[in-house]
């Protein structure tokens, strides 16, 4: 008796596949199902769900004032410091000159840049960042 023959007791031993007389390749799999397409999306836009909340909201009539809503939902300001750029390159701003308070990435900029700066340009770059000082 062959070990991968179909009928015992027959003399001949035809060899089968393994996919021949394995359920698990022949059995239909819930998980594959030829027929089922797959959802369009599982998630809404942000707009939709602010308009599916209004929508809600305006047919519901006791609501409490201080209900939270997709929109009224505030956080609380960050404990992250703020994070500073060299206004000459846009690295990350190491050090800040007093004089100006211009922010500069490494003592070269300091020095070729900064320092030999003329007036009022220093000005024009702290207008840039929103952090420059208008005399009137």
């Amino acid at each position: 008796m062959a070990v991968g023959s179909a009928n015992s007791g027959a003399s001949t031993s035809l060899p089968l596949e393994f996919h021949e007389i394995s359920n698990v390749t022949t059995k239909v799999h819930k998980f594959k199902l030829a027929g089922k397409k797959n959802a369009a999306r599982r998630y809404k836009p942000t707009k939709q769900v602010i308009s599916d909340e209004v929508k809600y909201l305006s047919a519901k009539e006791n609501i409490k004032f201080d209900t939270p809503t997709y929109t009224s939902l505030t956080a609380p300001p960050t404990l992250v410091p703020q994070k500073h750029y060299c206004d000459i390159t846009g690295l990350p701003g190491t050090y800040k000159n007093p004089s100006n308070g211009l922010r500069y990435y490494n003592v070269e900029i300091y020095r070729d840049v900064i320092r030999n700066m003329p007036s009022g340009v220093d000005q024009e770059y702290l207008g840039l960042r929103g952090a420059n000082v208008i005399l009137k």
